[in-house]
């Protein structure tokens, strides 16, 4: 099992003997248990990964161990606090609040899902909290974990069910 380092403090996620920099929440951190929905905060908390979704038209087949599916133009994934999938994906269109994951911006051309309130989701303590791609002047997330493409690609080829990924701003 390998447990990815990330403190949000250094602006940092670490494994394999390798330190690289990440963007976090624009709102912060938090201990999980004050996350909001909408308060763009990162959680704090060692969440595991879940699962891959890439996107055909920017990447190959990922060689990981990881669960994983190609990302389509009608996912979505539901913030919306009334919604009975709230924290799920959703297929769009969707008559709740939700965000789209087909994305211009390149940052979802991977999304690794994490584990963040989902056993179950309990409405209004946060949702889509991914590992991400990076935006290139290295801005704020809406409370996710972010970094540069090449890294994750290479490091989701490594990653296997019981990964984990600590968020601790220490």
């Amino acid at each position: 099992m390998t447990i990815f380092c990330a403190n949000p403090a250094a602006g940092t996620v670490s494994a394999f003997g390798e330190t690289h920099s990440a963007s976090f929440g624009k709102g912060g951190w938090c201990p999980a248990a004050d996350k909001r929905e909408g308060d763009g905060k990162t959680p704090l908390g060692r969440w595991p990964i879940r699962a891959a979704l890439i996107r055909p038209d920017r990447l190959p087949a990922p060689a990981t161990r990881l669960p994983w599916r190609w990302l389509r133009p009608w996912d979505g994934w539901s913030d919306g606090t009334a919604d009975p999938a709230y924290n799920r994906p959703v297929t769009i269109p969707h008559p709740h609040s939700h965000e789209a994951l087909w994305r211009d911006d390149h940052a979802y051309d991977i999304i690794l899902v994490l584990a963040h309130n989902d056993a179950p989701p309990v409405p209004g303590l946060g949702s889509a909290i991914f590992w991400h791609v990076r935006q290139p002047d290295g801005r704020p997330t809406e409370g996710c974990v972010a970094m540069d493409r090449a890294v994750l690609a290479r490091w989701l080829a490594a990653m296997r069910p019981g990964d984990a990924l600590s968020i601790a701003a220490d």
